[in-house]
């Protein structure tokens, strides 16, 4: 149900990083390191897999918004994820 934004004491600009300002483009990563990066996380860090469930509705959008900018790797096992890179 939508709530008023008067409810909020703050209110931000939905502002998120460019691929080639978010990723270094030698690098692949995993939507779960770039969920960590786009909260200025370290890519590593242990967040518990509630708060990266929360953390990957923003970054599954955004990388399939920033698809003509990114290159994807195929996971190299099974039980890998797909990598995503900047496409230079």
């Amino acid at each position: 149900m939508p709530v008023p934004k008067d409810e909020f004491d703050s209110l931000y600009p939905c502002d998120f990083y460019t691929p080639a300002e978010l990723l270094d483009e030698d690098k692949l990563y995993t939507v779960y390191e770039i969920a960590r990066l786009l909260q200025d996380l370290d890519p590593d860090e242990d967040i518990g897999q509630d708060v990266e469930n929360v953390l990957l509705d923003w970054a599954i959008p955004w990388v399939m918004f920033h698809s003509d900018d990114l290159v994807v790797a195929e996971p190299r096992d099974d039980d890998e994820p797909g990598f995503y890179g900047v496409d230079t």
